[in-house]
Protein backbone atom coordinates (compact mmCIF):
# COMPACT_ATOMS: atom_id res chain seq x y z
CA UNK A 1 0.00 0.00 0.00
CA UNK A 2 2.97 2.30 0.98
CA UNK A 3 4.18 1.56 -2.29
CA UNK A 4 1.11 2.11 -4.36
CA UNK A 5 1.08 5.93 -2.45
CA UNK A 6 4.20 7.16 -3.47
CA UNK A 7 3.26 6.32 -7.00
CA UNK A 8 -0.42 7.49 -7.26
CA UNK A 9 1.41 10.74 -5.67
CA UNK A 10 4.44 10.69 -8.40
CA UNK A 11 2.04 10.26 -11.29
CA UNK A 12 -0.26 13.09 -9.90
CA UNK A 13 2.72 14.81 -10.08
CA UNK A 14 4.19 14.93 -13.11
CA UNK A 15 0.42 15.22 -14.22
CA UNK A 16 -0.66 18.62 -12.64
CA UNK A 17 3.05 19.94 -13.26
CA UNK A 18 2.27 19.04 -16.86
CA UNK A 19 -1.02 20.75 -16.56
CA UNK A 20 0.78 24.31 -15.56
CA UNK A 21 0.09 24.15 -11.58
CA UNK A 22 3.37 25.34 -9.94
CA UNK A 23 5.78 22.79 -8.14
CA UNK A 24 5.95 25.62 -5.07
CA UNK A 25 1.68 24.31 -4.39
CA UNK A 26 2.07 20.64 -5.67
CA UNK A 27 5.27 19.18 -4.22
CA UNK A 28 4.38 19.60 -0.68
CA UNK A 29 0.20 18.50 -1.45
CA UNK A 30 1.40 15.91 -3.34
CA UNK A 31 3.53 14.70 -0.56
CA UNK A 32 0.74 15.17 1.97
CA UNK A 33 -1.07 12.78 -0.01
CA UNK A 34 1.49 10.17 -0.24
CA UNK A 35 1.76 10.05 4.07
CA UNK A 36 -2.14 9.86 3.89
CA UNK A 37 -2.48 7.42 1.39
CA UNK A 38 0.23 5.25 3.20
CA UNK A 39 -1.71 5.42 6.41
CA UNK A 40 0.81 7.87 8.31
CA UNK A 41 -2.17 10.76 8.34
CA UNK A 42 -1.72 11.68 12.11
CA UNK A 43 2.08 12.37 11.35
CA UNK A 44 1.26 14.74 8.91
CA UNK A 45 2.10 17.75 10.27
CA UNK A 46 5.20 17.23 11.76
CA UNK A 47 6.32 15.38 8.93
CA UNK A 48 5.80 18.65 6.73
CA UNK A 49 7.71 21.01 9.37
CA UNK A 50 10.15 18.75 9.91
CA UNK A 51 10.71 16.87 7.29
CA UNK A 52 9.50 18.45 3.91
CA UNK A 53 10.72 22.50 5.10
CA UNK A 54 13.87 21.38 6.80
CA UNK A 55 14.95 19.24 3.43
CA UNK A 56 13.67 22.68 1.51
CA UNK A 57 16.09 24.35 3.46
CA UNK A 58 19.08 22.67 3.63
CA UNK A 59 19.33 22.43 -0.31
CA UNK A 60 18.20 26.49 -0.69
CA UNK A 61 21.30 26.74 1.85
CA UNK A 62 23.61 25.10 -0.25
CA UNK A 63 23.02 25.71 -3.27
CA UNK A 64 21.12 29.37 -3.51
CA UNK A 65 24.45 31.12 -4.01
CA UNK A 66 24.89 29.56 -7.09
CA UNK A 67 21.08 30.22 -8.13
CA UNK A 68 21.01 33.58 -7.47
CA UNK A 69 24.95 34.17 -9.34
CA UNK A 70 24.25 32.34 -12.30
CA UNK A 71 20.94 34.32 -12.47
CA UNK A 72 22.45 37.80 -12.43
CA UNK A 73 25.31 36.26 -14.83
CA UNK A 74 22.84 35.76 -16.96
CA UNK A 75 20.71 39.04 -16.64
CA UNK A 76 23.93 41.07 -17.19
CA UNK A 77 25.42 39.22 -20.21
CA UNK A 78 21.72 39.45 -21.35
CA UNK A 79 21.40 43.68 -20.74
CA UNK A 80 25.20 44.70 -21.68
CA UNK A 81 24.45 43.17 -25.01
CA UNK A 82 27.43 40.96 -24.57
CA UNK A 83 24.85 37.62 -25.25
CA UNK A 84 23.64 39.55 -28.14
CA UNK A 85 27.35 40.43 -29.66
CA UNK A 86 28.51 36.85 -29.25
CA UNK A 87 25.27 35.34 -31.26
CA UNK A 88 25.84 38.03 -33.90
CA UNK A 89 29.67 37.10 -34.13
CA UNK A 90 28.90 33.37 -34.31
CA UNK A 91 26.30 34.12 -36.79
CA UNK A 92 28.79 36.56 -39.16
CA UNK A 93 31.44 33.92 -39.18
CA UNK A 94 29.22 31.34 -39.93
CA UNK A 95 26.12 32.63 -42.17
CA UNK A 96 23.01 31.49 -43.20
CA UNK A 97 24.73 28.07 -44.81
CA UNK A 98 24.67 26.46 -41.24
CA UNK A 99 22.09 27.74 -39.57
CA UNK A 100 21.33 24.85 -37.04
CA UNK A 101 24.89 25.00 -36.32
CA UNK A 102 25.07 28.48 -35.92
CA UNK A 103 22.37 28.13 -33.34
CA UNK A 104 23.54 25.31 -31.59
CA UNK A 105 27.14 26.60 -31.36
CA UNK A 106 25.92 29.97 -30.44
CA UNK A 107 23.57 28.54 -27.39
CA UNK A 108 26.63 26.01 -26.18
CA UNK A 109 28.92 29.23 -25.91
CA UNK A 110 26.64 30.96 -23.85
CA UNK A 111 25.50 28.35 -21.56
CA UNK A 112 28.96 26.89 -21.10
CA UNK A 113 30.04 30.55 -20.17
CA UNK A 114 27.81 30.71 -17.47
CA UNK A 115 24.54 32.00 -19.11
CA UNK A 116 21.01 30.73 -17.70
CA UNK A 117 19.38 28.39 -20.55
CA UNK A 118 16.16 30.70 -20.03
CA UNK A 119 17.83 33.54 -21.11
CA UNK A 120 19.85 31.98 -24.05
CA UNK A 121 16.85 31.10 -25.08
CA UNK A 122 15.40 34.13 -25.21
CA UNK A 123 17.96 35.67 -26.50
CA UNK A 124 19.25 33.57 -29.22
CA UNK A 125 15.58 33.21 -30.41
CA UNK A 126 14.42 36.43 -32.48
CA UNK A 127 18.22 35.99 -34.43
CA UNK A 128 17.64 32.04 -34.96
CA UNK A 129 14.28 33.25 -36.34
CA UNK A 130 15.61 35.77 -38.86
CA UNK A 131 18.38 33.22 -40.10
CA UNK A 132 15.54 29.91 -40.22
CA UNK A 133 13.92 32.79 -42.34
CA UNK A 134 16.74 33.52 -44.56
CA UNK A 135 17.25 30.50 -45.51
CA UNK A 136 14.19 29.24 -45.80
CA UNK A 137 14.30 26.05 -43.04
CA UNK A 138 11.34 24.96 -41.52
CA UNK A 139 10.59 27.38 -38.00
CA UNK A 140 9.45 23.80 -36.50
CA UNK A 141 13.00 22.65 -36.43
CA UNK A 142 14.09 25.95 -34.40
CA UNK A 143 13.16 24.78 -30.90
CA UNK A 144 15.55 21.50 -31.73
CA UNK A 145 18.45 23.69 -32.11
CA UNK A 146 18.54 25.69 -29.00
CA UNK A 147 17.77 22.93 -26.75
CA UNK A 148 20.75 21.12 -28.71
CA UNK A 149 22.90 24.06 -27.82
CA UNK A 150 21.56 24.83 -23.81
CA UNK A 151 20.18 21.52 -22.49
CA UNK A 152 22.14 18.78 -23.87
CA UNK A 153 26.17 18.37 -23.68
CA UNK A 154 27.08 22.18 -21.99
CA UNK A 155 24.98 21.48 -18.97
CA UNK A 156 25.85 17.82 -17.90
CA UNK A 157 28.79 17.04 -19.90
CA UNK A 158 30.98 18.77 -20.91
CA UNK A 159 34.12 19.31 -17.71
CA UNK A 160 33.79 22.82 -15.88
CA UNK A 161 30.53 23.89 -17.27
CA UNK A 162 29.17 25.89 -14.15
CA UNK A 163 25.22 24.56 -14.52
CA UNK A 164 23.81 23.61 -11.48
CA UNK A 165 23.03 20.17 -12.96
CA UNK A 166 27.06 20.11 -12.39
CA UNK A 167 27.64 21.21 -8.96
CA UNK A 168 24.78 19.25 -7.32
CA UNK A 169 26.89 15.92 -7.21
CA UNK A 170 29.77 17.62 -5.49
CA UNK A 171 28.90 17.64 -1.60
CA UNK A 172 27.74 14.25 -2.37
CA UNK A 173 30.89 12.85 -4.02
CA UNK A 174 33.41 15.35 -3.15
CA UNK A 175 33.91 15.80 -6.44
CA UNK A 176 34.55 19.40 -8.39
CA UNK A 177 32.99 20.56 -11.77
CA UNK A 178 35.61 18.95 -13.47
CA UNK A 179 34.88 15.62 -12.94
CA UNK A 180 35.67 12.89 -15.13
CA UNK A 181 37.17 14.82 -18.17
CA UNK A 182 37.47 12.59 -20.93
CA UNK A 183 34.29 10.99 -20.58
CA UNK A 184 32.46 14.20 -20.50
CA UNK A 185 33.75 15.50 -23.64
CA UNK A 186 33.23 12.19 -25.15
CA UNK A 187 29.94 12.55 -24.13
CA UNK A 188 29.37 16.05 -24.85
CA UNK A 189 30.77 15.19 -28.71
CA UNK A 190 28.05 12.56 -29.14
CA UNK A 191 25.63 14.73 -28.42
CA UNK A 192 27.12 17.65 -30.47
CA UNK A 193 27.87 15.30 -33.47
CA UNK A 194 24.77 13.51 -33.38
CA UNK A 195 22.04 16.35 -32.53
CA UNK A 196 23.74 18.49 -35.48
CA UNK A 197 23.38 15.34 -37.71
CA UNK A 198 19.83 14.91 -37.05
CA UNK A 199 18.60 18.25 -37.45
CA UNK A 200 20.36 18.62 -40.47
CA UNK A 201 19.32 15.35 -41.88
CA UNK A 202 15.31 16.88 -40.87
CA UNK A 203 16.31 20.03 -42.89
CA UNK A 204 17.07 18.41 -46.14
CA UNK A 205 14.25 16.14 -46.13
CA UNK A 206 11.95 19.18 -45.34
CA UNK A 207 13.53 21.03 -48.43
CA UNK A 208 12.88 17.76 -50.51
CA UNK A 209 9.26 17.80 -49.57
CA UNK A 210 9.27 21.11 -50.44
CA UNK A 211 8.77 22.68 -47.29
CA UNK A 212 10.73 25.77 -46.06
CA UNK A 213 10.05 28.56 -43.20
CA UNK A 214 6.28 28.14 -43.40
CA UNK A 215 3.71 30.66 -42.49
CA UNK A 216 3.64 32.13 -38.81
CA UNK A 217 2.36 34.90 -37.19
CA UNK A 218 5.33 36.10 -35.11
CA UNK A 219 4.99 37.54 -31.20
CA UNK A 220 7.60 39.88 -30.28
CA UNK A 221 9.94 38.89 -27.45
CA UNK A 222 11.70 41.40 -24.93
CA UNK A 223 15.01 41.13 -27.32
CA UNK A 224 13.06 42.18 -30.19
CA UNK A 225 12.79 45.57 -28.54
CA UNK A 226 15.83 47.99 -29.40
CA UNK A 227 15.18 49.99 -26.07
CA UNK A 228 15.44 46.54 -24.28
CA UNK A 229 19.00 46.41 -24.24
CA UNK A 230 22.26 48.84 -24.72
CA UNK A 231 24.67 49.53 -27.04
CA UNK A 232 25.97 46.01 -28.52
CA UNK A 233 29.61 45.05 -26.66
CA UNK A 234 32.63 44.62 -28.83
CA UNK A 235 32.82 40.52 -29.83
CA UNK A 236 36.36 40.69 -27.99
CA UNK A 237 35.04 42.47 -24.62
CA UNK A 238 31.99 40.17 -24.81
CA UNK A 239 33.55 37.01 -24.67
CA UNK A 240 36.12 37.46 -21.59
CA UNK A 241 33.70 37.04 -18.93
CA UNK A 242 32.85 33.35 -20.33
CA UNK A 243 36.41 32.68 -20.64
CA UNK A 244 36.61 34.82 -17.21
CA UNK A 245 33.96 31.84 -15.86
CA UNK A 246 35.63 29.09 -17.01
CA UNK A 247 39.33 30.09 -16.54
CA UNK A 248 38.39 31.10 -12.77
CA UNK A 249 36.82 27.90 -11.91
CA UNK A 250 39.42 26.19 -13.41
CA UNK A 251 42.22 27.71 -11.93
CA UNK A 252 40.65 27.57 -8.28
CA UNK A 253 39.47 23.89 -9.01
CA UNK A 254 43.22 22.62 -9.87
CA UNK A 255 45.78 25.33 -8.46
CA UNK A 256 44.70 27.51 -6.04
CA UNK A 257 42.21 25.61 -3.38
CA UNK A 258 44.43 22.23 -3.66
CA UNK A 259 47.94 24.21 -2.71
CA UNK A 260 46.08 25.64 0.50
CA UNK A 261 45.82 23.95 3.92
CA UNK A 262 41.68 24.07 4.34
CA UNK A 263 42.06 21.86 7.79
CA UNK A 264 41.66 25.06 9.70
CA UNK A 265 38.01 25.57 8.29
CA UNK A 266 37.29 22.26 9.97
CA UNK A 267 38.81 22.65 12.83
CA UNK A 268 35.96 26.42 13.20
CA UNK A 269 32.95 24.78 11.32
CA UNK A 270 32.64 21.30 12.17
CA UNK A 271 30.41 20.26 9.65
CA UNK A 272 32.01 21.53 6.63
CA UNK A 273 34.12 19.84 4.79
CA UNK A 274 36.12 21.79 2.06
CA UNK A 275 36.96 18.29 0.48
CA UNK A 276 33.30 18.97 -0.43
CA UNK A 277 32.81 22.52 -0.85
CA UNK A 278 35.44 23.54 -2.66
CA UNK A 279 34.40 22.55 -5.91
CA UNK A 280 31.10 24.86 -5.51
CA UNK A 281 33.20 27.55 -4.30
CA UNK A 282 35.32 27.92 -7.30
CA UNK A 283 32.08 27.80 -9.32
CA UNK A 284 30.54 30.77 -7.16
CA UNK A 285 34.14 32.74 -7.63
CA UNK A 286 34.15 32.74 -11.30
CA UNK A 287 30.24 33.81 -11.52
CA UNK A 288 31.23 36.68 -8.90
CA UNK A 289 34.05 37.66 -10.99
CA UNK A 290 32.70 37.49 -14.04
CA UNK A 291 29.87 39.80 -13.07
CA UNK A 292 31.80 42.22 -11.42
CA UNK A 293 33.81 42.41 -14.36
CA UNK A 294 30.85 43.16 -16.57
CA UNK A 295 29.56 45.96 -14.63
CA UNK A 296 32.39 47.57 -13.89
CA UNK A 297 33.99 47.76 -17.81
CA UNK A 298 30.36 48.59 -19.05
CA UNK A 299 29.79 51.02 -16.28
CA UNK A 300 28.73 53.83 -18.92
CA UNK A 301 26.78 51.92 -20.95
CA UNK A 302 23.81 50.48 -18.63
CA UNK A 303 20.68 51.72 -19.51
CA UNK A 304 19.44 50.64 -15.46
CA UNK A 305 22.18 48.62 -13.77
CA UNK A 306 19.85 48.39 -10.79
CA UNK A 307 16.78 47.33 -12.83
CA UNK A 308 19.47 44.86 -14.38
CA UNK A 309 20.83 43.50 -11.25
CA UNK A 310 16.71 42.87 -9.26
CA UNK A 311 15.98 41.13 -12.41
CA UNK A 312 18.64 38.98 -12.30
CA UNK A 313 18.12 38.61 -8.59
CA UNK A 314 14.76 38.23 -8.65
CA UNK A 315 14.87 35.33 -11.65
CA UNK A 316 17.02 33.12 -9.30
CA UNK A 317 13.64 32.75 -6.63
CA UNK A 318 11.44 30.56 -8.78
CA UNK A 319 13.85 27.89 -9.65
CA UNK A 320 15.54 27.59 -6.49
CA UNK A 321 12.41 27.32 -5.07
CA UNK A 322 10.96 25.25 -7.29
CA UNK A 323 13.58 22.72 -7.01
CA UNK A 324 14.15 22.98 -3.59
CA UNK A 325 10.08 22.27 -3.37
CA UNK A 326 10.80 18.92 -5.13
CA UNK A 327 14.22 18.27 -2.74
CA UNK A 328 11.58 18.30 -0.13
CA UNK A 329 8.86 16.26 -1.62
CA UNK A 330 11.52 13.35 -2.27
CA UNK A 331 12.58 13.83 1.35
CA UNK A 332 8.94 12.61 2.44
CA UNK A 333 8.55 10.17 0.08
CA UNK A 334 12.06 8.75 1.42
CA UNK A 335 10.57 8.87 4.94
CA UNK A 336 7.56 6.24 3.89
CA UNK A 337 7.80 2.58 4.56
CA UNK A 338 7.03 2.21 1.46
CA UNK A 339 9.86 3.99 0.20
CA UNK A 340 12.54 1.19 1.62
CA UNK A 341 10.95 -1.32 -1.62
CA UNK A 342 11.43 1.19 -4.13
CA UNK A 343 14.94 2.18 -2.97
CA UNK A 344 16.05 -1.54 -2.77
CA UNK A 345 14.93 -2.64 -6.41
CA UNK A 346 16.47 0.86 -8.01
CA UNK A 347 19.91 -0.31 -6.23
CA UNK A 348 19.42 -4.46 -6.76
CA UNK A 349 19.29 -3.20 -10.89
CA UNK A 350 22.83 -3.88 -11.22
CA UNK A 351 24.09 -5.17 -8.17
CA UNK A 352 27.87 -4.81 -9.65
CA UNK A 353 27.57 -2.21 -11.60
CA UNK A 354 26.66 0.72 -9.33
CA UNK A 355 26.61 2.86 -12.70
CA UNK A 356 24.00 1.51 -14.07
CA UNK A 357 21.52 1.75 -10.86
CA UNK A 358 22.79 5.46 -10.73
CA UNK A 359 21.70 6.51 -14.57
CA UNK A 360 18.52 4.39 -13.70
CA UNK A 361 17.41 6.28 -10.77
CA UNK A 362 18.36 9.58 -11.93
CA UNK A 363 16.99 9.02 -15.18
CA UNK A 364 13.35 8.21 -13.75
CA UNK A 365 13.28 10.55 -11.02
CA UNK A 366 14.32 13.13 -13.37
CA UNK A 367 11.30 11.92 -16.09
CA UNK A 368 8.87 12.53 -13.09
CA UNK A 369 9.70 15.67 -12.12
CA UNK A 370 10.37 17.21 -15.45
CA UNK A 371 13.39 18.62 -13.95
CA UNK A 372 17.12 17.87 -14.49
CA UNK A 373 18.04 19.33 -11.48
CA UNK A 374 15.02 18.40 -8.98
CA UNK A 375 15.36 14.88 -10.43
CA UNK A 376 19.16 14.96 -9.47
CA UNK A 377 18.43 16.38 -6.13
CA UNK A 378 15.83 14.30 -5.25
CA UNK A 379 17.71 10.98 -6.20
CA UNK A 380 21.09 12.21 -4.67
CA UNK A 381 19.42 13.44 -1.31
CA UNK A 382 17.76 9.82 -0.72
CA UNK A 383 20.30 7.52 -2.13
CA UNK A 384 23.72 9.50 -2.49
CA UNK A 385 25.40 7.73 0.41
CA UNK A 386 24.03 4.52 -0.78
CA UNK A 387 25.65 5.37 -3.92
CA UNK A 388 28.97 6.62 -2.74
CA UNK A 389 29.31 3.14 -0.24
CA UNK A 390 28.84 1.46 -3.66
CA UNK A 391 31.49 2.80 -5.56
CA UNK A 392 34.06 2.37 -2.96
CA UNK A 393 33.05 -1.02 -2.84
CA UNK A 394 33.37 -1.69 -6.34
CA UNK A 395 36.55 0.43 -6.79
CA UNK A 396 34.70 3.05 -8.93
CA UNK A 397 36.09 6.68 -8.68
CA UNK A 398 33.81 8.76 -7.46
CA UNK A 399 34.07 11.37 -10.65
CA UNK A 400 32.79 8.76 -12.46
CA UNK A 401 29.69 8.59 -10.25
CA UNK A 402 29.04 12.40 -10.36
CA UNK A 403 29.41 12.30 -14.46
CA UNK A 404 27.22 9.43 -14.85
CA UNK A 405 24.57 10.99 -12.50
CA UNK A 406 24.88 14.83 -14.04
CA UNK A 407 24.22 13.42 -17.84
CA UNK A 408 21.61 10.95 -16.92
CA UNK A 409 19.48 13.55 -15.05
CA UNK A 410 19.65 15.24 -18.48
CA UNK A 411 18.29 12.72 -20.59
CA UNK A 412 14.19 11.81 -19.57
CA UNK A 413 14.50 15.57 -18.10
CA UNK A 414 12.62 16.87 -20.96
CA UNK A 415 9.58 14.97 -21.67
CA UNK A 416 6.24 16.70 -22.60
CA UNK A 417 5.37 18.22 -19.36
CA UNK A 418 9.05 19.58 -18.71
CA UNK A 419 8.82 23.27 -17.95
CA UNK A 420 11.93 23.77 -19.80
CA UNK A 421 10.45 22.59 -23.04
CA UNK A 422 7.19 24.07 -22.41
CA UNK A 423 8.70 27.76 -21.62
CA UNK A 424 10.83 27.04 -24.99
CA UNK A 425 8.35 26.54 -27.03
CA UNK A 426 6.23 29.31 -25.77
CA UNK A 427 9.53 31.18 -26.52
CA UNK A 428 8.98 30.32 -29.81
CA UNK A 429 5.67 30.64 -30.49
CA UNK A 430 5.36 26.73 -31.41
CA UNK A 431 3.18 23.71 -30.52
CA UNK A 432 4.14 20.33 -29.11
CA UNK A 433 2.72 18.71 -31.73
CA UNK A 434 4.78 21.07 -34.55
CA UNK A 435 8.27 20.56 -32.50
CA UNK A 436 8.26 18.13 -29.63
CA UNK A 437 9.07 15.24 -31.62
CA UNK A 438 12.46 16.75 -32.46
CA UNK A 439 13.07 18.02 -29.54
CA UNK A 440 12.86 14.83 -28.00
CA UNK A 441 15.01 13.32 -30.26
CA UNK A 442 18.12 16.06 -29.70
CA UNK A 443 16.67 15.89 -25.64
CA UNK A 444 16.52 12.75 -24.77
CA UNK A 445 17.46 10.00 -27.34
CA UNK A 446 20.95 11.01 -28.03
CA UNK A 447 21.80 11.84 -24.18
CA UNK A 448 20.98 8.38 -23.48
CA UNK A 449 23.51 7.24 -26.17
CA UNK A 450 25.75 9.53 -24.58
CA UNK A 451 24.99 8.06 -21.11
CA UNK A 452 25.12 3.95 -22.67
CA UNK A 453 28.55 5.24 -23.94
CA UNK A 454 30.28 6.79 -21.02
CA UNK A 455 28.77 3.78 -18.54
CA UNK A 456 30.31 1.41 -20.75
CA UNK A 457 33.70 3.30 -21.28
CA UNK A 458 33.61 3.78 -17.58
CA UNK A 459 33.29 0.29 -16.33
CA UNK A 460 36.12 -0.79 -19.30
CA UNK A 461 38.72 1.84 -18.46
CA UNK A 462 37.52 3.50 -15.44
CA UNK A 463 37.12 7.35 -15.16
CA UNK A 464 40.13 9.71 -17.01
Amino acid sequence: MGTLAIAVSLLLLMFLAYRGISVLLLAPLMASLAVLLSGDGAFLLPIYTDTFMQALGNYVMQFFPLFLLGALFGQLMADSGAAQSISHGIVSKLDTHHVVLTVVLACALLTYGGVSLFVVAFAIYPISRELFRQANVPKRLIPASIALGSFTFTMTALPGTPAIQNAIPIPFFETNSFAAPGLGIIAGLIMLGLGTTYIQSRVKKAAANGEGYGTHKERETSTDNADATPITMPLALAIIPLIMVIGLNALFTYGIFPSLDLSFISEAFENVSPDAQTGLWAILIALLSASAWLIITRWKYWLDLKDTINRGVMGSLLPIFNTASEVGYGAVIASLAGFAIIRDAVLNVSPNNPLISEALAMSVLAGITGSSSGGLSIALQTLGSEYLAMAQEAGINPELMHRVASIAAGGMDTLPHSGAVITLLAICGLTHRQSYANVAMVTIVLPVIALISVITLGTLFGSF
